[in-house]
């Protein structure tokens, strides 16, 4: 961690006092559909919270548009449910301005990577010091079933319904192109997988972003059931962990290696001739092109061979922390500015009528 990393963490005021998951639940009625997976990813973060260690009134959380974007109101925290899009943006100016602050934002896949997409890959690239769930359920559930911008070719909805032209965005590949110094994915149903992703991301200096499979039970039930059912889970999640071979299946017996030719990776069955070909994850390597690679094994049309976890957690400058430093810089070689002189200063002039 870079010194001027280490003075932003001692910017944000620490909790009085031991808190709870209570702590953290406000008063509001949480009303999503029954079933909705967002209610598993409440329950996670309102139970990780207090981890943090953070006085409440130096937590925020801006949301967008969406069903997820309803979270604010359910945290006992300071929140914004802010406009279509932009809550990566409105994000971005918070946690500039005011480092005492423990910046999270909360999207879905039509908010963040639709109308939102350009705020959200700048917003990766400036590496700002934000939290970003992305939660896809690669539909739109708020407007009763559209299809979104994750939605698989083919996806009949009421707005396609002979079947989606489009392909898809993989939010974790996006990220990657971006530049995102951390990125992760993870299932809503997973407590404990998700919870260690959060804990991950939270340590993380500079802008995370987090990819939440979330099941909507009314309008695409049932999208992520491989990665969750216990007999196709084995198969078909690839669990990533930093320093360790990329294997899954019954006792490790799948793999993944490198092609020797095309140096693409590729899923085989584990043999004693190419077990040392196994790709062992480095989360913290340089270069994000093993990384996107890894991000490629899953197809957009199916979920077999989908990592999780950790893809990328690597150290850069963080906007925050050199923006503020190029104020006081400008403050040590000029003094406090004057707005006043500003205003009237020479790059100025007169709108009048002939």
């Amino acid at each position: 961690m870079t010194d001027a990393s280490s003075r932003l963490l001692q910017l944000v005021p620490k909790a009085q006092g031991r808190q709870s998951m209570k702590d953290f639940k406000s008063d509001q009625e949480v009303r999503w559909c029954p079933g909705c997976g967002d209610y598993a990813i409440l329950a996670a973060v309102q139970g990780f919270m207090p981890e943090l260690g953070l006085a409440r009134e130096n937590i925020v959380f801006v949301s967008g548009i969406g069903c997820s974007s309803r979270f604010p109101y359910y945290l006992n925290t300071y929140g914004m449910h802010s406009i279509h899009g932009r809550a990566p943006a409105i994000a971005t100016g918070l946690a500039a301005s005011r480092r005492d602050l423990s910046v999270w934002v909360v999207t879905g896949d039509g908010d963040a990577l639709s109308i939102g997409g350009n705020h959200l890959i700048h917003a990766l690239r400036r590496n700002v010091n934000l939290k970003i769930l992305l939660f896809n359920n690669r539909i739109y559930g708020l407007t009763k079933g559209q299809y979104s911008p994750t939605s698989e070719v083919g996806k009949v909805t009421k707005s396609t319904p002979m079947g989606s032209l489009d392909a898809p965005f993989n939010p974790v590949s996006l990220a990657l192109g971006a530049e995102a110094s951390f990125v992760a994915r993870t299932v809503d149903s997973d407590r404990k997988h998700l919870t260690s992703v959060l804990r991950a991301a939270a340590a993380h200096r500079g802008t995370a972003l987090v990819e939440i499979y979330q099941n909507c039970n009314i309008f695409n039930d049932g999208a992520f059931d491989t990665l969750k059912d216990k007999q196709t889970a084995e198969e078909a999640v690839i669990r990533l962990e930093h320093g360790q071979p990329v294997v899954f299946g019954p006792g490790g017996s799948r793999g993944v290696v490198r092609d020797e030719g095309t140096g693409e990776l590729a899923v085989v069955a584990v043999t004693g001739e190419n077990r040392s070909r196994v790709v062992v994850h480095d989360a913290r390597a340089a270069s994000p092109v093993t990384a996107f690679a890894l991000s490629r094994l899953a197809g957009p049309d199916t979920l077999r061979h989908t990592p999780v976890g950790v893809f990328r957690d690597v150290e850069r400058p963080v906007y925050d922390v050199q923006m503020s430093g190029q104020l006081d810089g400008a403050v040590e070689r000029h003094g406090e500015g004057d707005l006043a002189a500003l205003l009237a200063g020479g790059d100025t002039w007169t709108v009048g009528r002939r």
